[in-house]
């Protein structure tokens, strides 16, 4: 890919695939939700487990939403500043 516009358009960009937190709590908090999941799941039964990933699944996507709207609307305040910027590059010249 020569241009970040080729790999948008053929579908070789997806940040949200790539995105690895640098926080560094970040591992040991997957770990630790690893850990707890499987104490949930013998506690509760396969059932009752089952439908609280239902749940969980469900609180997952809404917040993907949130997320994707934020990313867009970060992305288009971006975009415009960006325009607005160039935009007046004449006012500041001499």
């Amino acid at each position: 890919m020569k241009t970040i516009l080729e790999a948008l358009y053929r579908g070789k960009l997806q940040p949200n695939m790539t995105i690895v937190p640098s926080h560094p709590e970040f591992r040991s908090a997957c770990k630790q939700v690893t850990a707890e999941t499987q104490q949930w799941r013998e506690r509760l039964g396969e059932e009752v487990f089952r439908e609280l990933e239902e749940y969980l699944d469900l609180c997952d996507s809404v917040n993907n939403m949130h997320v994707e709207a934020a990313f867009r609307h970060g992305f288009k305040l971006g975009a415009n500043l960006l325009i607005e910027v160039t935009g007046d590059r004449e006012a500041l010249l001499p």
